[in-house]
């Protein structure tokens, strides 16, 4: 599937929550699937700066596309890493380097998150972006 199909498909999950209760419910839902990072990879290295909960975030290059490894300790900010891995692991360095993550806005989270928690998703969208752009080949 392309970005932006997933993105779609991300939108329509979040259309059926009538209140952002339950759209934080739902968050805290896909943190609590989310697989932890490997112990060995929760090093101070790996630590997202400026984030106000531990944050871990490394990425790998594999058959020409990228793959993410994020995790938190907070499940909110686990349930983002769900929906921005959903979106982007697995896709090819150059379309995650120029992606427009609108699906950030068409469900909500811009307006509804407090600032920490959203300087924590752009963070996370900001590291996603360059390692893309670390892998990317001309």
């Amino acid at each position: 599937m392309t970005i932006q199909e997933i993105q779609e498909e991300v939108i329509g999950e979040f259309k059926i929550f009538d209140n952002w209760i339950d759209r934080y419910n739902y968050l805290i839902k896909l943190g609590k699937n989310l697989p932890s990072i490997d112990l060995k990879d929760k090093i101070e290295d790996n630590l997202i700066k400026g984030c106000q909960v531990k944050t871990w975030f490394f990425s790998i290059f594999k058959d020409g596309k990228v793959f993410y490894n994020i995790d938190s300790e907070s499940m909110i900010i686990k349930g983002i890493i769900t929906l921005l891995i959903k979106i982007l692991s697995g896709q090819k360095p150059e379309d995650i380097k120029n992606v427009d993550l609108y699906f950030i806005d068409k469900i909500g989270l811009r307006e509804h998150f407090s600032p920490t928690r959203a300087n924590s998703l752009f963070k996370m969208v900001s590291l996603i972006k360059e390692s893309a752009n670390s892998f990317f080949r001309n």
